[in-house]
């Protein structure tokens, strides 16, 4: 299978070429190699390459610089989509896999977030997200598959955990918003997820996968401390304490609830999530061997 993929700097994407099945021939795109939002640019590339599946991990993730940024933001993350369904269109049984968020929804509920259920997002960035979900299913149909899944992070590249390690260095302590419960989620789960799917032709439509568990920010912050500690990253294991998200305003606001539903996925894909602490192990002895 011929298999073109975007954002392939990013976490997942870089995650995504780590895993590769044998029998995928990829084509690996970052932003320098091609900018989603000319569509010259992108309706020549898939015309050359002539994929069967195109798996966009290109987007603007810079969830507070979005709110005064607000243009580049619809550029990536709704506008690069378009342009890539629009080519996806003019090919012959190509499909699309999008990835998407759990900032569409406005993160009030007291379950977890069903792939139907209504969105509202209360941000920039989310509201740039569910555009290009939108672009993508109208153009694309049953040819497209929108993923969403939450609270990403991996040995490289900006995140929650590189962050935290990198404060807990530096200072011994940190704050952590305790009133915010979602599931880590490994850019590792969301790529084997990402490729059962490419395996699955029959799997269309939005989809969510995390790893299976929940914390709040403070709890994964907590977890953080102790593995590093115990793979000797840390000296001493370095104190967290909680507070409210009053006590930490942020340009952007945060949904308090980020679980989203993957049961319709795991019956989909016969794939079980793995717990979020068992990737999170995992991903610390990475970092101490890299």
């Amino acid at each position: 299978m011929k298999v073109l993929l975007t954002g392939a700097s990013g976490q997942v994407g870089t995650a995504l070429q780590a895993s590769k099945p044998p029998e995928i021939e990829l084509t690996a795109l970052t932003h320098a190699d091609l900018d989603l939002c000319h569509g010259a640019a992108v309706q020549a590339m898939l015309a050359n390459r002539r994929p069967s599946l195109v798996i966009n991990a290109a987007a603007y993730t810079a969830v507070d610089r979005a709110e005064s940024d607000a243009e580049l933001a619809f550029a990536i993350n709704a506008e690069g989509p378009r342009q890539l369904a629009l080519a996806a269109k003019r090919l012959l049984d190509c499909r699309l896999i999008h990835i998407s968020t759990d900032y569409v929804f406005d993160g009030t509920a007291s379950d977890p977030y069903r792939p139907d259920h209504p969105q509202n997002p209360i941000s920039v960035y989310g509201r740039s997200k569910l555009a290009g979900e939108q672009a993508v299913l109208e153009i694309l149909g049953e040819k497209a598959v929108v993923l969403r899944t939450a609270w990403i992070y991996a040995p490289q590249g900006r995140n929650f955990l590189l962050t935290m390690l990198r404060l807990m260095r530096e200072r011994g302590a940190v704050r952590v918003v305790a009133d915010q419960t979602g599931s880590p989620t490994s850019a590792r789960s969301i790529a084997h997820a990402i490729w059962a799917i490419a395996a699955r032709s029959q799997v269309t439509g939005v989809l969510h996968w995390t790893d299976a568990g929940t914390a709040s920010w403070y709890e994964f912050a907590s977890a953080i401390a102790a593995e590093a500690q115990l793979a000797g990253l840390m000296a001493q294991k370095a104190e967290v304490t909680p507070i409210t998200t009053a006590e930490y305003p942020t340009s952007a606001r945060r949904p308090p609830n980020s679980l989203l539903d993957t049961r319709q996925t795991i019956a989909a894909l016969d794939l079980v999530p793995p717990s979020w602490r068992d990737e999170l192990h995992a991903t610390i002895l990475a970092l101490k061997t890299a």
